[in-house]
């Protein structure tokens, strides 16, 4: 089996178990936030996976994979125009990679009405003489 073929059926191995938790997830009547959280993890990784066969294929194939603050719409792109995946995936796949983005700004916001909140009141409670 040539490296490729091996990269591939690994990273084919993540997405499986990846599809397999979301549909155990899918699958409970209550969803809590924690169930709701798993479930968009289980996608974002089911998407990487994607994107990293695609990276894998471009690469193999000397094409040069992009590098830009949109690369991972390039990739879809790339993957379209080389012949590696047909339009209709390369639509599907853009609504994954949207929903890639909601979540990382979702889990950015998290992360600063977390962290950043404390230093704000610190900044207001010191009557901001800095």
């Amino acid at each position: 089996m040539d490296e490729l073929t091996e990269q591939i059926l690994a990273e084919k191995e993540n997405v499986d178990v990846a599809m397999n938790n979301l549909k155990t997830a899918m699958a409970r009547t209550e969803k809590t936030v924690i169930e709701l959280a798993a479930i968009a993890t289980f996608l974002h990784n089911i998407y990487n996976g994607i994107e990293n066969i695609l990276k894998q294929i471009l690469i193999s194939r000397d094409i040069m994979v992009p590098k830009s603050d949109k690369w991972h719409k390039d990739l879809l792109n790339k993957s379209l125009s080389s012949g590696i995946i047909s339009e209709e995936l390369t639509n599907k796949l853009y609504k994954y990679l949207t929903f890639r983005h909601f979540l990382f700004m979702i889990t950015d916001s998290c992360w600063m009405r977390n962290n950043l909140n404390p230093w704000l009141m610190i900044f207001l409670k010191s009557g901001s003489n800095i």
